[in-house]
């Protein structure tokens, strides 16, 4: 039988596609238990997500030598303490071997045995002759067929799935300890009684409110300073105006450019003296420039310095204008702030005059105005919660002292 004739039965679909599909269908059952097992692990039969609570208690050491005892509980998702089973096939190997062994040798021989002998006398020459003849022939045959076949499946825990990851650190950004009750304790752990359980509650109460306040405060600063940069902002806004101008009249007014066209007439006064009248004028204009550059050169070095100074002083001026109490009806003059002056000339031209100070009229006014305003508000909110975190730090260091409670009645 021919080699090829030897895998003409084989059903190469069902041996290499048979484990695939096998392997297939035990990832979907892997999955599904997965599921299965978050849907009746982590969730109630509302749908809500399970939740397990511990309760611990939490002691803290006061200054007046007492000490706080929190009854605390903390609610903790059940999918976040316990593993999920998440098996995954990872690899699935299918090993076929077939080996064909077929082999034939023949030999052929015949053993016959003949002996032929003569003589014969030529003359003075005798000839003797002999002969034989052998043959053996034999047939051998042999075929070895052997076949392997292996399937090696791989399957792993994946861990807790990405989507199902993202889900349970949402929830836990939201996971905090939770008073249930507190109870004031002496330093040996003690119940108090009496004055000095008195005292105590008067001072955890104080404490309470010093938290409370100082939570307050540090919001207030926050809206302050973002006041304070809007209000830089605004002001960046303005100057890079001034500077934009400035510049535009800088580059109009560049002394250089007369110096190509004063060259071209020099020379031809040489040789035409008429000229002489149009290269006075041309130098004249030339020094024009020159006394306009530096003019806008001076005016752009002013307006640099007030708004440089005005950005690196500003929280320190906000709270001059917070702490004298009044309302400022325009952009204070504190801020010490120029702009620049302008004159239309007779052609029509806008030219510049010089610098003056910053008023109603230039382009970002009252946006500075607004957030001037709104600045000073913050900032007077910022210094009466420290006011009044002062005098409860006061009232507190009074109750630690012993003194009587002031008569809020009178």
């Amino acid at each position: 039988m021919a080699i090829a004739e030897q895998f003409a039965g084989l059903q190469m679909d069902q041996l290499i596609g048979g484990p695939l599909s096998a392997a297939a269908d035990a990832s979907a059952l892997l999955a599904n238990s997965t599921a299965d097992f978050i849907k009746r692990v982590g969730f109630d039969k509302d749908g809500k997500v399970q939740n397990v609570a511990f309760g611990y208690q939490r002691r803290t050491p006061n200054e007046d030598g007492t000490s706080t005892l929190d009854e605390m509980k903390v609610s903790v998702p059940m999918l976040a303490i316990v593993p999920i089973p998440n098996l995954q096939i990872d690899e699935v190997n299918i090993l076929f071997d077939m080996e064909v062994k077929q082999s034939e040798r023949q030999e052929s021989a015949t053993d016959l045995s003949a002996t032929v002998s003569g003589t014969a006398n030529f003359g003075i020459v005798k000839v003797s002759v002999t002969g034989s003849v052998s043959s053996h022939q034999s047939n051998t045959r042999s075929s070895d067929n052997s076949a392997k076949y292996h399937v090696d499946v791989r399957a792993t825990n994946h861990g807790i799935p990405e989507g199902l990851a993202r889900v349970l650190d949402m929830m836990a950004a939201n996971v905090a300890p939770e008073l249930l009750s507190s109870d004031l304790k002496d330093g040996n752990g003690q119940n108090l009684a009496g004055q000095a359980k008195a005292k105590a509650e008067r001072l955890k109460t104080l404490r309470a409110e010093i938290s409370q306040i100082e939570n307050r405060l540090s919001a207030a600063k926050d809206g302050a300073d973002a006041s304070i940069i809007r209000l830089k902002k605004v002001a960046d806004i303005q100057l890079n105006s001034y500077r934009e101008l400035l510049g535009r009249k800088l580059r109009e007014s560049d002394p250089s450019q007369y110096d190509e066209e004063i060259k071209k007439l020099q020379a031809a006064v040489a040789s035409d003296p008429s000229k002489q009248a149009e290269l006075n004028s041309k130098i004249k204009e030339q020094e024009t420039a020159k006394e306009q550059s530096a003019n806008y050169t001076q005016c752009l070095e002013e307006i640099n310095q007030s708004w440089s100074g005005f950005q690196t002083q500003a929280s320190d001026y906000v709270k001059l204008l917070a702490d004298s109490g009044s309302e400022p009806e325009d952009v204070s003059s504190l801020f010490a702030l120029k702009a620049i002056e302008k004159e239309t000339a007779q052609d029509g031209k806008e030219t510049i005059k010089g610098i003056k100070d910053y008023a109603t009229g230039e382009s970002q006014y009252e946006a500075m105005f607004a957030a001037q305003n709104n600045a000073v508000k913050n900032q007077k909110n910022v210094s009466d919660i420290e006011t009044e975190l002062i005098n409860k730090k006061t009232e507190y260091s009074d109750a630690m002292s012993g003194k009587a409670l002031p008569d809020k009645s009178a």
